[in-house]
């Protein structure tokens, strides 16, 4: 006979206990999108003349640009077997197991010769390791969200859920302030020649910090309770299907709207925070530092903006909060480039802050949105499957798309229709979606779409 479900609510529950997995997972999502970030901002910085010099540089930085869009590839397969066996075995296992392979990756990048020392072999390592980190944070967001998500009762879920997604602005402005460290530092020249293998190599040490705390984290109740009842049907003879066929059989809808969600956020997120840096230096002409100095300090307010939003999103709605930031995003992004445009420090900061302040208002809700479309047993598959084909559609090819258009056109008009068509995709599918505030994920029948019958039988869980 199976266990009985373990006994841990209670204490799941208390205030000392959430805030000390909050931390943790909080820690975690920063490092892998430090480490994630790191490549994108060294993309749009180093990497250009580092391993790809017989270019010119706006040719440079599409090339090293693309390196970094084929890391978005390995995501979706990443998110397919982190959620099977997240679903099967557990968020807690799949979680490590993603963590040490996004900070072994990110510390060999630091170790790669360049172009000049070993030839072509130097960008295909790189775009290597790239594979192995997409990979590794496709199943890193699922599982990080829902450790949280499936704790604790749903009035505060969206407050307590957005604490990962602070993890992304976190790592930005780890990622961007070790690379202005370093400009202010050495000069342009001393980040060539070495300096940029330094936040890499770092990597290591966040990495032991990371899985240490990951270790002490135990698995959600929610979780534990739905093993305990398919091992319960399995001793019956109830053979259960695997998570991804459940969800593309009764959740395709939820993956589908999983998808259309993010569009925008993902698109917007990756032209105001990264391809912006190249903008400024090859269009407006300014020092690569200005730029980054202005995404830094952005970062830095989107960071203490996601918990807000995360908390607005449990007094309002989920949708409310998610199309305010849609909507905004759309408008802003024609004064966005104006304001850039006027090479002003002042503007351009401001074009930054507010771009990175709609896209927390969109990023924030997501985690508890997103969860609350699946049931547990396919919920890391369904999470994750249907956030990672977005970012293969949607931040992959988005600063490549912008560079192009750039490049083509000489102006910033068709980047601005790019990001208000990715705002009106976001903003359709969130009409089309169902409110989900207030769901008790532990009552979501795995076989069935949650916001029917049960989607409010009670607001605990």
């Amino acid at each position: 006979m199976p266990s009985a479900p373990p006994r841990t609510t209670a204490l799941d529950h208390r205030p000392e206990r959430l805030a000390g997995i909050i931390g943790a997972s909080l820690i975690g999502t920063t490092i892998e999108w430090y480490d994630f970030f790191l490549y994108t901002l060294a993309s749009a910085t180093v990497f250009g003349p580092l391993f790809f010099p017989k270019s010119d540089p706006l040719t440079g930085t599409l090339l090293s640009f693309l390196t970094y869009a084929i890391g978005f590839a390995a995501r979706p397969i990443g998110a397919l077997v982190f959620g099977h066996f997240g679903d099967r075995v557990g968020r807690k296992k799949l979680l490590i197991i993603s963590l040490v392979m996004m900070g072994a990756a990110t510390t060999l990048i630091g170790c790669v010769p360049t172009y000049g020392s070993i030839g072509v072999a130097a960008p295909i390592l790189l775009t290597s390791l790239r594979v192995v980190q997409g990979f590794a944070l496709g199943g890193e967001w699922g599982g990080a969200v829902l450790l949280i998500s499936e704790r604790g009762d749903a009035e505060r879920r969206g407050y307590r859920a957005s604490w990962p997604q602070g993890g992304a602005a976190l790592g930005f402005v780890l990622a961007a302030g070790a690379l202005t460290v370093l400009t202010s530092a050495w000069g342009p020249d001393g980040v060539l020649a070495f300096g940029w293998r330094i936040p890499f190599l770092a990597s290591f040490t966040l990495l032991t910090t990371g899985v240490w705390m990951r270790i002490s984290i135990e698995e959600s109740p929610v979780f534990q309770r739905a093993l305990a009842e398919a091992e319960a049907r399995e001793a019956q003879g109830t053979k259960e299907t695997a998570p991804v066929l459940s969800v593309l059989r009764h959740h395709w809808r939820d993956v589908l709207v999983a998808m259309g969600v993010r569009i925008a956020e993902n698109i917007s997120f990756y032209v105001v925070g990264t391809f912006v840096i190249t903008y400024c230096v090859t269009v407006v002409g300014l020092r690569e530092q200005t730029a980054l100095n202005a995404v830094l300090i952005a970062a830095a307010v989107e960071f203490a903006l996601i918990p807000v939003f995360g908390a607005l999103s449990d007094r309002v709605g989920r949708k409310p909060v998610y199309l305010t930031g849609a909507i905004g995003m759309g408008i802003w992004a024609w004064p966005f480039f104006s304001l850039v445009d006027t090479g002003r420090y002042p503007m351009i900061l401001l074009a930054v802050t507010v771009g990175l302040a709609l896209h927390a208002a969109m990023y924030a809700p997501q985690a508890a949105f997103v969860s609350e479309l699946f049931g547990t047993r396919m919920r890391y598959s369904g999470a994750s499957v249907g956030a990672q084909f977005a970012s293969l559609v949607a931040g992959a090819p988005a600063p490549l798309i912008a560079v192009a258009l750039l490049k083509s056109y000489g102006s910033s008009t068709p980047i601005s229709v790019y990001l208000s068509a990715a705002a009106v995709v976001t903003t359709v599918a969130l009409l089309a979606a169902e409110e989900t505030r207030g769901r008790n994920l532990a009552t979501v029948a795995p076989t069935s779409r949650p916001g029917r019958a049960r989607a409010h039988a009670s607001v605990r869980g």
